[in-house]
């Protein structure tokens, strides 16, 4: 195993640690490949186990400790990586309701809710004596199980690292280089959207005339795109609808009239926030997109009125002269299956 003789308890910890804090280090092959150094006398598998999971708590203590300081906002902006942001968020806080602390013991298990659940706990105001013994007992589950991979493969892990060896440069540039172009061009789409809109901002005054002149202005609450799934309101502007992140991907494109104009506004007014939902609009013919100056925090401090539901985009369509198909209208209109009465109108 010369390829893997190299590794030790310190490269362990850094990698375990680096992953979970969501640095991209794939700590399971370390693991696994560490297993398999133990089977044969090269590393102690105790000691392996007990620096990933020292590594674990490590990582895990500062995300739980982010948590509390700055309450789910930590957790929303986690979500913000995932394709849906609210679905993420809601499946995190289900998951906890449900289960509770013990929840730990498997959340390293299921990707994203590794990452997303200390800092929930932290922001559900748990103890931190309750969080370290269930994030010991999850970090020990997990990290024994690969450790325990690679100890009983071992002798198929030194064929595999053979074949690493002959192919492991030629397999990562063909997998790394699309993913960096594609990540690249996403991350300047990103930039140059931002940019873009922050030429394209309308004030809340503005808005506010033209809501009360019933010029065709469709109004688009950013609330799911912003993973708000722990919100105590759910208030809205008068005449908004809110779009599901995760069914926008499959509508067809759609052709809007020239004289409609599109005003995003989310809860905190975030740049990227507005330019990922411009973005996402602009694949399905949506162009003509302003940005609501301070968000929804703005427009209610300059004490214009808001409203507890929305209407459904069926409605907004017809009185804009928008032809929406059905199928996506069903998937983005539909109440139940969006599992939230008030998103879209009641």
């Amino acid at each position: 195993m010369t390829a893997s003789s190299q590794l030790t308890y310190t490269g362990v910890l850094l990698a375990v640690f680096a992953q979970q804090i969501c640095l991209p280090i794939p700590s399971v092959v370390f693991l696994i490949t560490a297993g398999a150094l133990s089977a044969k006398g090269g590393m102690q598998t105790g000691i392996v186990v007990s620096v990933a999971v020292l590594a674990c708590l490590a990582a895990d203590g500062l995300w739980f400790s982010f948590g509390r300081r700055w309450g789910s906002q930590v957790v929303r902006r986690l979500c913000r990586f995932s394709g849906d942001p609210r679905g993420c968020a809601e499946n995190a806080h289900e998951r906890f309701r449900h289960y509770g602390l013990p929840v730990l013991c498997v959340a390293k298990f299921v990707p994203g809710l590794d990452i997303v659940m200390p800092p929930l706990v932290g922001a559900q105001g748990a103890s931190p004596v309750g969080f370290f013994a269930f994030d010991a007992v999850g970090g020990f589950l997990w990290s024994s199980f690969y450790v325990a991979v690679g100890y009983i493969f071992s002798n198929q892990i030194d064929v595999a690292i053979g074949w690493v060896k002959h192919l492991g440069t030629a397999l990562g540039v063909a997998i790394a280089v699309p993913i960096g172009l594609y990540v690249g061009w996403r991350g300047l789409t990103l930039v140059r959207m931002i940019h873009r809109l922050r030429l394209r901002r309308i004030s809340p005054a503005m808005l506010n005339r033209k809501l009360k002149s019933n010029k065709r202005v469709a109004v688009i609450d950013l609330l799911n795109f912003e993973g708000e799934a722990d919100t105590d309101s759910l208030e809205a502007i008068p005449g908004a609808m809110r779009i599901e992140p995760s069914r926008l991907r499959n509508f067809p494109r759609i052709s809007v009239p020239d004289d409609v104009d599109t005003i995003l506004y989310s809860s905190s007014g975030e740049d990227i926030v507005s330019a990922r939902a411009a973005m996402a609009l602009n694949r399905i013919g949506v162009d003509k997109v302003w940005v609501l100056e301070g968000g929804l925090k703005t427009w209610r401090e300059q004490g214009f009125p808001v409203s507890s539901s929305l209407e459904a985009p069926e409605i907004i369509a017809e009185r804009l002269g928008v032809k929406l198909p059905k199928p996506p209208l069903a998937r983005i209109g539909n109440k139940n299956e969006l599992g939230n009465k008030n998103e879209l109108g009641n």
